[in-house]
């Protein structure tokens, strides 16, 4: 039978030729092949080969919290160009990753493209298909009307060209082959079947394995033992150890940026909820406390990175837990999300997905809404999520943002209304706010778009702009305020700090107060519609 080979992290880099295309599995740390990139690095410090990589990554490698990722190989030289979905992001630090050194200095052509694009690329490839139609991007930074995904001048316009197709506008994602696919399990077998049970999800390993595999390329699987052949349950391997070349022992590889093991993000035992810690009361609770009061108890609800993933934590204080199931795009479907940079996983999952199966619900809109953060907001309701013009690495990039944004039936955005020096109270009546050195996130045009609003209002999809002080709509008409903190000065606080004329509805309400006190709210969901055949079945008229 197959046999793969045992070898060192130093020993499976000499398996990469200069110029070789390698694709990387990975979400930060969650799934990252640490090892094996470390031991590339070291190759090329030693005999400056590989040189010319192109490295492919649906999502980081790494990040700036302590696994580096694709910082072991962002060396001039070794590295000639990049095409990820998300980059190393993380607090502000004095020195950016390595990889966004490289791409602000113009020494790697660098492209920002969808997460689960990124992944149908895969797909593509190994299907021997040229490529990859969709909706997803039309009209943000990523279609070739805007920037194509390129994130710097040294950058050519590639991989990605706007079509017409039936009378129907798609942007076209060309298909890239790999020469290498590394990838990361818990446990191989001595035949190279991989089993992922200590990891958080298998995100797209198996896809990035056909890719290289179907293409006459080779596969490097990083595990943390090895295992008698035959000794792996069927039903658990998530890779076949036909596609596997070499394996690379690493028993100390991290779970996730922040975790060495939890069975709980893994699906191997439920904790109590009351070990979650809680979350102290502050602005950004108060704005999830808000946002969560768009919700409806049944629902399926997507939920992004920063104040939006608090959200999950207030309904379990709420006593509400389980209510809403949530998706995340690495896998995990119900369950309690975490925070930080353990986000991406969830505490007791009902089920972990491959990411690549993730993104065929999100971008099919199978789910009621997504919650998401934002950078900027502008007067067309269009948002910035993945730039910002100083200090571009502390964003990750578009992530898996646009695949979800495309199709969601309704999206919440959650925020501040404005950053910077800002001096606000949390008062029992509501905000005392005073912010002379703060400045907005309603611009009247974002630097780059990830989302448009224009392109949102024609398919009919209902979005919510949720802040600290006011919530907004999107209508025809502009972006409408709808409801005020208690507190708030609706002229001085709101229309004034917004950088272009703001609709107000003529019956705005006002939040409910016990959204700024640090005791329960007392928040109710009231039940999701079921599906219309259910309903159907329950009309008097069904029953007779």
């Amino acid at each position: 039978m197959h046999t793969p080979e045992i070898l060192t992290a130093r020993r499976a880099a000499d398996l990469i030729a200069d110029g070789d295309v390698v694709t990387v599995s990975s979400s930060s740390g969650l799934g990252c092949p640490d090892a094996v990139l470390a031991g590339i690095g070291e190759r090329f410090a030693e005999t400056a080969s590989p040189r010319g990589l192109t490295t492919l990554h649906p999502i980081a490698a790494g990040d700036m919290s302590g696994i580096k990722g694709i910082d072991h190989i962002a060396r001039p030289g070794l590295l000639s160009r990049i095409v990820a979905g998300s980059y190393p992001s993380g607090p502000s630090r004095a020195e950016p990753p390595l990889v966004w050194q490289m791409i602000e200095n113009g020494e790697v052509e660098a492209y920002n493209f969808p997460s689960g694009v990124v992944y149908q690329m895969h797909r593509a490839a190994a299907a021997r298909q040229p490529g990859v139609f969709t909706k997803v991007g039309l009209e943000s930074f990523v279609d070739p009307r805007e920037t194509a995904g390129r994130m710097n001048d040294a950058t050519p316009e590639a991989y990605v060209r706007h079509t017409m197709l039936d009378g129907e506008e798609w942007l076209y994602f060309q298909a890239i082959v790999p020469n290498v696919a590394i990838i990361r399990g818990t446990t191989a077998d001595e035949h190279g079947n991989l089993t992922f049970e200590d990891e958080a999800s298998p995100l797209g390993a198996l896809d990035l394995a056909y890719a290289a595999h179907n293409n006459g390329g080779i596969v490097i699987a990083q595990v943390k033992r090895i295992a008698e052949a035959g000794s792996l349950s069927p039903q658990a391997v998530r890779v076949p150890g036909i596609l596997v070349d070499a394996l690379v022992v690493a028993p100390d590889q991290m779970q996730t940026t922040q975790t060495r093991y939890e069975p709980a993000i893994s699906g191997q035992l439920r904790r109590p909820l009351s070990t979650l810690d809680p979350v102290p009361f502050s602005l950004e609770k108060v704005t999830a406390r808000r946002a969560a009061q768009e919700l409806h108890s049944g629902e399926i609800v997507n939920l992004g990175f920063g104040v939006s993933a608090l959200v999950p934590h207030v309904l379990v204080e709420e006593g509400l837990a389980g209510s809403v199931s949530w998706v995340i795009e690495q896998g995990a479907v119900g369950g309690v999300p975490l925070l930080d940079f353990v986000f991406g996983v969830a505490q007791n999952p009902d089920a972990i997905m491959p990411s690549i199966d993730q993104f065929t619900l999100l971008q099919g809109g199978g789910f009621h809404r997504a919650m998401l953060s934002f950078l900027e907001i502008d007067e067309h309701g269009s948002v910035n999520v993945h730039h910002l013009p100083t200090r571009r690495h502390v964003t990750a990039g578009v992530g898996g943002f646009a695949d979800i944004v495309s199709s969601a039936p309704e999206i919440v955005f959650i925020g501040s209304f404005t950053a910077g020096h800002r001096d606000i109270a949390i008062t029992p009546e509501g905000l005392d706010i005073r912010e002379d050195g703060a400045h907005t996130k309603f611009v009247k045009s974002v630097s780059s778009p990830t989302f448009s609003g224009r392109r949102a209002l024609a398919n009919g999809q209902k979005v919510t702009y949720v802040t600290e002080r006011a919530v907004l709509e999107l209508r025809p008409e502009g972006l409408t305020v709808v409801e005020l903190a208690p507190g708030v000065d609706l002229e001085q606080d709101v229309l004034a700090r917004s950088e272009f004329p703001l609709q107000v509805s003529e019956d705005v309400r006002t939040m409910s107060a016990e959204l700024f006190r640090p005791e329960r709210t007392g928040l109710t969901l009231a039940p999701a519609a079921p599906h219309p055949r259910i309903a159907a079945l329950t009309t008097p008229a069904a029953a007779e």
